[in-house]
């Protein structure tokens, strides 16, 4: 396993997650959903390698520029507790998502998931959410969370310490047929 080096780390989040939402800006109050790997990022095998240091680190950078925007932060756990979400409460209230019962932890849930159920101001796991955007950290598989019609995005850079990254934006359906029209 490689070192990493957490400031480059938060840096790259940062600029990842601000070109994304400068590219395809989202409306107040919308969810975005991010997978994490923390082995992954420190480039060691995912599961394995679990960082409290990388979870938190993207944790806070991530909730700090969403925050900012009144976007909110979906954190998804790892596939051990079926890759649920840590939510703020009142996202879940907004948008009728009810709470299960579980605490995540390092080797159950994961790092980043963790640092979120410890750095919300009041979180609550959900199974489910339909996010507007989002990035995977590692191939962490993001895409049961997202809106029908996800559009990927390979960021520049595409990585996050040693860890590969996709994000996506969702679009309204094109719905109709021949004689549809999508521009006004």
């Amino acid at each position: 396993m490689e070192s990493y080096d957490l400031k480059q780390i938060g840096e790259q989040t940062e600029l990842i997650i601000n070109a994304l939402l400068d590219e395809h800006p989202l409306r107040e109050g919308s969810i975005f959903v991010i997978g994490c790997s923390s082995s992954e990022v420190a480039g060691g095998v995912m599961g394995k390698n679990s960082s409290e240091e990388i979870g938190k680190t993207i944790f806070e950078v991530s909730r700090s520029i969403l925050s900012e925007r009144g976007i909110y932060l979906a954190c998804q756990c790892c596939e051990h507790l079926n890759r649920s979400l840590v939510v703020e409460e009142a996202c879940a209230d907004k948008y009728g998502y009810e709470p299960v019962c579980v605490v995540p932890w390092l080797h159950g849930g994961g790092s980043f998931a963790t640092a979120a159920y410890y750095g919300f101001s009041h979180p609550v796991v959900v199974e489910h959410v339909r996010a507007s955007a989002g990035l995977d950290i590692g191939d962490t598989l993001i895409g049961m969370h997202l809106k029908d019609v996800a559009v990927p995005v390979h960021p520049k850079p595409n990585q996050i310490g040693q860890a590969h990254v996709v994000a996506a934006y969702c679009r309204p359906k094109l719905v109709g047929g021949e004689r549809a029209r999508y521009e006004r």
